[in-house]
């Protein structure tokens, strides 16, 4: 008599034509891991060779995220509306452009304005990249297997970027953008036979340049507010930041009375969603700023090359193995908000253990702050690009993914903007070869990504609290 096979059923395997489309948006994702690191790295070496003031190089960064994440909506829109293969192909073609003409700049303001083009470069390529995935990989293992697989490739594309900044700056900081472009040629040649034609059909409607352009300048003021509240008076930092309330304001009364609205406001009624995009927003500045923090403690008070600094941070890589490897494991074991909540801990702790650096302080005391961190990173990306994708209709996966990307790069522009008003102000007066003053500046903007992360924890307890039975549900 037959048995019958109580086993349950493997999750449906990704296919060859699956993997060829994960090569290339993972190449893209990649890209954009690689171009951040390789900069982030030589950034003091930048400052040298053009003159740039400390606040005035925190926007080398922060010119790409504020393009980024202004337009990120926007970008997720015409993703929805024109087609995601098309905004994805003709957008990476733009991001190749501006970073080859970033390389070849030779005043900061020029290298700022490339940066700020390819930013929103990034905002339309991202977010329809990402949802090439989650339209053409069922809800479910699938998909979420896709997902963690991009964004452990991001991770990888970080760690690598750390090591290929420091040695590309050894030899000229331009290369940091020349080899960025020079990848985006060959992922755009790649892209064109391998991302499919046959889309799902594209909702109807266009994309809301005025929102886009309001939400954008008010990213920028509010920015701009923080990063001068150390250095300029409270009556204009309170008039920027003022201004950037304000314009919140005008953003959302143009978007409910919007035919075509760029964010349609119905969709923050999901907790889920919103409670992803708040950690995520607080995770990443976290992230940005200790960053900035530390390159900037290693190269210039430590005098460091960029190649040593590079390699001091690539522990923070481990993620780009466990990301794929362990975070889906864990998810299906634990659920999302268990799993996000773990990482945030842990990067708690990580920063809390780099407060008490000194002026000679060995790297082995170091290496424990750059592994944890790594490990946090590993439980908490991919599983926020899951809980903020998940129960969305599909003709919003776009809106879904450009929300959740707008929340990263506005909360890493907050980050930067933070961690260098507190070492401006603490160091202002100091001397420059007086280290117990300049390390203290620097060991008091560690306090932006402590409580930054700690205020994330506490948004994803809340989470813990009120989640659903299902355990993807939430973030």
């Amino acid at each position: 008599m037959p048995t019958t096979d109580r086993r349950p059923a493997a999750p449906p395997r990704l296919t060859p034509r699956d993997w060829g489309v994960l090569f290339v948006l993972c190449g893209a994702i990649f890209l954009e891991g690689v171009n951040v690191a390789m900069l982030g790295v030589a950034l003091p070496a930048i400052r040298a060779d053009l003159g740039l003031t400390t606040g005035e190089l925190q926007w080398v960064l922060g010119a790409y995220v504020l393009g980024y994440g202004g337009f990120m909506l926007a970008g997720g829109r015409a993703a929805d509306l024109f087609g995601r293969r098309r905004m994805f192909l003709t957008w990476l073609a733009v991001f190749l452009v501006v970073s080859a003409l970033g390389g070849m700049a030779g005043e900061g303001w020029q290298l700022i304005a490339a940066r700020f083009v390819a930013g929103v470069a990034a905002a339309v390529m991202t977010p329809a990249g990402l949802s090439i995935i989650t339209t053409g990989f069922e809800e479910g293992p699938r998909r979420n297997q896709a997902l963690l697989v991009y964004s452990g490739t991001a991770s990888g594309g970080f760690s690598l970027g750390l090591v290929l900044g420091g040695l590309l700056t050894a030899v000229d900081w331009r290369l940091t953008l020349i080899v960025p472009a020079v990848l985006a040629l060959i992922i755009l040649v790649a892209a064109v036979p391998l991302i499919p034609r046959n889309e799902p059909e594209r909702a109807r409607g266009r994309v809301d340049v005025l929102g886009a352009v309001t939400i954008t300048a008010a990213v920028m003021l509010l920015v701009l507010g923080v990063e001068r509240a150390a250095h300029a008076g409270a009556a204009s930092t309170a008039a920027a930041i003022g201004a950037g309330l304000a314009l919140v304001a005008v953003f959302v009364a143009i978007e409910r009375r919007s035919p075509a609205p760029l964010l349609r406001l119905g969709i923050l009624r999901s907790w889920p969603l919103v409670r992803a995009n708040l950690v995520g927003l607080l995770f990443l500045g976290a992230f940005f700023g200790f960053q900035f923090i530390v390159v900037l403690y290693l190269q210039e008070l430590r005098g460091w090359s960029p190649l040593q600094t590079s390699l001091a941070l690539l522990a923070v890589g481990v993620d780009a193995v466990l990301a794929p490897l362990v975070t889906p494991w864990l998810v299906n074991r634990y659920g999302n908000p268990r799993v996000i909540l773990a990482g945030l801990l842990l990067a708690v702790l990580s920063y809390a253990l780099f407060l008490p650096i000194g002026p000679d302080t060995a790297y082995l005391a170091m290496f424990p702050t750059m592994i944890i961190l790594g490990v946090g990173f590993a439980l908490v990306y991919g599983p926020l690009t899951i809980a903020a994708t998940d129960g969305v209709a599909e003709h919003e996966q776009g809106l879904a993914g450009g929300l959740l990307y707008t929340s990263f790069q506005f909360g890493s522009a907050l980050g930067l903007a933070a961690a260098t008003a507190v070492i401006v102000a603490a160091t202002a007066g100091t001397a420059p070869g007086d280290m117990a003053g300049l390390l203290g500046g620097h060991r008091a903007a560690l306090a932006v990504p402590v409580a930054a992360t700690i205020l994330g924890a506490a948004i994803s307890v809340i989470g813990l609290r009120r989640r659903t039975a299902e355990p993807s549900a939430g973030a």
